[in-house]
């Protein structure tokens, strides 16, 4: 509840969909649209490419789908070590956008999460959760701010590559309001000095 309002039902996590989303990685894997990677990740910075320079692939890149597949699970029920195996978008290592040099999209974690405690040894990258998520709960636009702009060729191709709903990201360069301010260090500063009564303050944007 928040100034008196009641979410209901209507309050939703990425980990709601985690059985969804995981579902998701296994039709990319079966479609050659993922593989799963055995290099760490200041091996992948090395092979990632420049702004001018492709990137070349991983080695791993070409590993069968019936092989991805049982790693994958393997991944899941957690039999792998942290950092030893990723799972990643097969889609393009000379794309001028970064975010496409076949990114991350699960990783293993061995930690227990707030919502779901010790079930998964796997966890999904924003990146892959934000446009399924966005999908799942019917989103029509999702408004982002103008960092996401080189991220929303990746939201798209997770869309449709899945085929399932694809909601819009429309982003913008600054959100601004009249008489507050929107600066997070200054309304760090308004509650740590007590001029407002925590970050749920009325008063707060």
């Amino acid at each position: 509840r928040w100034l008196g309002f009641d979410w209901e039902e209507r309050l939703h996590h990425a980990s709601d969909y985690f059985d969804q989303l995981f579902d998701w990685a296994v039709r990319l894997i079966e479609n050659g649209k993922a593989f799963v990677c055995d290099l760490n990740f200041e091996e992948m910075r090395e092979l990632r490419g420049t702004l001018t320079e492709p990137g070349k692939p991983s080695p791993f890149r070409d590993r069968p789908v019936e092989e991805n597949l049982d790693l994958f699970q393997k991944m899941k029920a957690g039999e792998f070590p942290e950092g030893s195996k990723t799972l990643r978008a097969k889609i393009d290592m000379a794309s001028p956008n970064l975010n496409l040099r076949d990114p991350v999209i699960y990783r293993i974690l061995h930690k227990e999460h707030p919502k779901t405690g010790t079930q998964w040894k796997i966890y999904p990258s924003y990146d892959f959760a934000h446009g399924q998520s966005d999908s799942i709960e019917g989103i029509t636009h999702s408004l982002c701010t103008l960092e996401f702009e080189h991220h929303r060729p990746l939201y798209d191709w997770f869309c449709e590559n899945l085929g399932i709903h694809h909601p819009q990201q429309i982003e913008f360069a600054r959100l601004n309001l009249n008489y507050t301010v929107m600066s997070k260090r200054k309304m760090l500063r308004l509650v740590t000095e007590g001029h407002v009564n925590g970050w749920d303050d009325p008063r707060m944007p």
